[in-house]
């Protein structure tokens, strides 16, 4: 039985039971949208409970030598049905759970996780790996494809050490199973930090980070996971490997890049050597105000220069008017230009000036004294010190966005995101035709809707823009509205020369685009890889590549 004092996961949507808006804070939200949408209906329906939930029996059994490694609770089977996309808090909201795990099994080391594999090989279930369940783009999702006599959802938060810290060479093993949170803290005595703080760094793993190419904090020079990557351990159907551990190899193919963004469809990550970073401990921040209807081109000017001159901004996010607006960084006129530099080494006062030289001579206004260095004995958490001002708002804002997601779902608005990356030459034309695409889709679609942008990281070469819908449902057709603005979204991105994910990974749900960015021939020799480590088929089916094999 469970204990009533500690905290649970919400089954059906984002966070802890009992967080986000409370019922005072939802009834403003509902509010607020009737502004913004007048006429839509935005009934605010009750939170799923489990008591609510029909589940299908469970179509496999797990073997005597298994049965005390997996659950068959109905409140574990639901909670590893879907991942964090808005589609999947529809369907919570509906108390839509008919294709649950059948089993949920939760090894404790690597030889259970062997033990699990044999059994879904030998039997023909499906195995999906599961780190956080943060996913948003159905890397999780248990409804699978094909004729699987079972789907098993293989949780690994049971594996979640810090094996061994190499202070010397500033690295550290560490199990794949282990929280964001948890893992900073068993690295913080050390002085460390692995500097990694996606959006969802409080329910998500090392492994699922790996798995799915995450990207983190650092809006220049370490954008993702795979910067940081040392060698891998991973258990597949077919055996176990393991990568050297260097810090650098000209030795072929990188056995590690195969595996990285592999979302579980070759093996399961169980271990990896991590390159760390001392913690930081000087700090400096501000924002920059581009006023005008070109302000966000000129902004996007000032990002460029930032990542071309080599001073590696640790946060480099322009938003939009909408975008600043809706976090309270800005005032629906203005865009703002979050920045920020962190070292464990230096005062940062002649990093900063530089920059704001670079944003006044893109146009932006800089407040009166920005930018002193602040110093502390150490940085804590995801934020480090507390940011006051508009870079406070927005980060406050975006740590809690996932809450407001799920309150505006149960009112039946449809709030998607979508992220790519496009070149700079490319990318005011980039921009102005996804925001004519998208926004014709919302009002062919919805009657009505906002389309906002943010820039996420930022390269030398380009810029990853970062895009929020929303607009208002029509209770019972939100899925289908969904699916028309997300393919509206996606064809424009890849018609125009964007990547269809810089940093949510494909999943199921961007599969067809996925399937058209990849060279053909690159896709026939990745078949084949899966055919060699996962012989049966089992691994994350319709994930990356098709259910069956398809390298015969």
């Amino acid at each position: 039985m469970a204990d009533p004092a500690t905290p649970r996961r919400r089954f059906w949507g984002w966070g802890w039971e009992g967080a986000g808006p409370s019922p005072e804070q939802q009834e403003g939200i509902r509010g607020a949208m009737a502004s913004r949408f007048p006429g839509a209906a935005l009934e605010l329906v009750p939170e799923p409970r489990i008591d609510d939930v029909t589940l299908p029996a469970p179509r496999v059994e797990p073997p005597d030598v298994l049965r005390a490694l997996c659950s068959e609770d109905p409140l574990e089977r639901a909670g590893h049905t879907y991942g964090k996309s808005y589609r999947d808090s529809v369907r919570g909201v509906r108390r839509d759970f008919a294709s649950p795990p059948d089993q949920v099994a939760y090894p404790q080391n690597e030889n259970d996780v062997r033990a699990v594999l044999d059994w879904c090989g030998d039997q023909r279930i499906a195995a999906i790996p599961y780190g956080g369940g943060s996913s948003v783009v159905g890397g999780v999702e248990t409804a699978v494809e094909g004729d699987y006599r079972g789907v098993v959802s293989i949780d690994l938060s049971r594996l979640d050490r810090v094996l061994e810290i190499d202070r010397t060479s500033r690295a550290a093993r560490i199990e794949a199973g282990i929280y964001g949170p948890a893992l900073e803290d068993a690295l913080r005595p050390h002085g460390l930090t692995l500097r990694h703080f996606p959006q969802s760094f409080e329910f998500s793993t090392l492994g699922g980070w790996i798995a799915t190419r995450s990207g983190g904090h650092y809006a220049t020079l370490y954008t993702h996971i795979d910067d940081f990557v040392e060698s891998l351990r991973v258990v597949t159907p077919q055996g176990t490997l393991e990568s050297r551990r260097l810090p650098g190899s000209g030795a072929g193919p990188s056995p590690d890049r195969l595996f990285v963004g592999s979302e579980g469809s070759l093996g399961i990550i169980t271990e990896a050597w991590m390159r760390l970073q001392d913690r930081p401990t000087f700090r400096t921040s501000t924002s920059v105000r581009f006023v005008g209807d070109d302000g966000f081109l000129r902004g996007a000017d000032a990002v460029r220069a930032l990542s071309q001159s080599g001073l590696a901004p640790a946060n480099c996010r322009l938003l939009d008017p909408g975008e600043a607006q809706t976090s309270g960084a800005g005032d629906g006129r203005t865009t703002i230009l979050v920045l920020g530099f962190e070292s464990a080494d230096h005062s940062l006062d002649a990093w900063m000036e530089r920059a704001l030289e670079l944003c006044r001579d893109a146009g932006g206004e800089v407040p009166e004294g920005a930018g002193r260095t602040q110093q502390s004995s150490g940085g804590s958490g995801e934020g480090g010190a507390q940011r006051e001002g508009a870079a406070g708002a927005w980060r406050r804002a975006f740590l809690q966005a996932p809450y407001l997601r799920d309150v505006l779902v149960r009112m039946s608005v449809i709030c998607e995101t979508f992220e790519t990356a496009i070149t700079w030459d490319r990318f005011p034309d980039f921009h102005a035709s996804v925001t004519a695409a998208v926004e014709d889709a919302l009002a062919r679609v919805c009657g009505a809707g906002t389309l906002q942008c943010r820039f996420t990281h930022a390269y030398p070469d380009g810029a990853a823009p970062y895009y929020s819908v929303m607009a208002p449902g029509r209770k019972g057709s939100e899925l289908e509205q969904w699916a028309e603005i997300k393919a509206a979204a996606s064809e424009a991105l890849i018609a125009h020369g964007g990547t269809i994910t810089h940093h949510h990974s494909v999943g199921r749900d961007h599969r067809p685009w996925y399937d058209r960015q990849r060279p053909d021939l690159f896709a026939r020799a990745l078949a084949a890889a899966k055919h060699e480590l996962d012989p049966a088929g089992v691994m994350n089916p319709g994930v990356v590549l098709d259910a069956a094999p398809t390298g015969d």
